[in-house]
């Protein structure tokens, strides 16, 4: 099981995992280990709850593609079991952050000495404009 958080977690039989050849540097063992790791996660399909369903599927994530499904690729480490795990991790990372709503902001309104200070401040900066404008000399 994959814990998201206290109540939320996900079964490893709905998570895909494919072991692929690593990209980049890595010397000859590169070439002959598939030590990187492909995840697949079909949202729609999952048991995960539907509030999460619905803002994984609202996100504009390149790792989600237009089928519902959550494609992370993870190559950071030589071994295939801490590819494994990280993006394990990543996964969760992904659905917690959908699982947290944001507070919502209460209204307020700027107090009286604010606002005398704002119109200070702009009465200020008038008369010093004023004053760098042309001088007329008398003659």
């Amino acid at each position: 099981m994959l814990k998201i958080s206290t109540r939320v977690s996900l079964p490893l039989d709905e998570i895909q995992f494919e072991a692929i050849r690593a990209q980049g540097a890595g010397g000859q063992n590169v070439n002959k280990v598939s030590s990187a790791i492909h995840l697949r996660f079909d949202i729609r399909r999952s048991s995960l709850p539907e509030v999460y369903k619905e803002r994984l599927l609202a996100l504009h994530d390149r790792r989600i593609n237009r089928d519902g499904i959550v494609v992370i690729k993870a190559q950071q480490f030589r071994s295939q079991d801490k590819n494994r795990a990280a993006a394990l991790e990543r996964l969760a990372q992904l659905i917690r952050a959908v699982g947290i709503t944001a507070k919502p902001r209460k209204t307020t309104r700027p107090t009286r000495a604010s606002k005398r200070k704002r119109l200070d401040k702009k009465t200020r900066d008038g008369r010093t404009k004023t004053l760098r404008g042309k001088v007329q000399h008398d003659d």
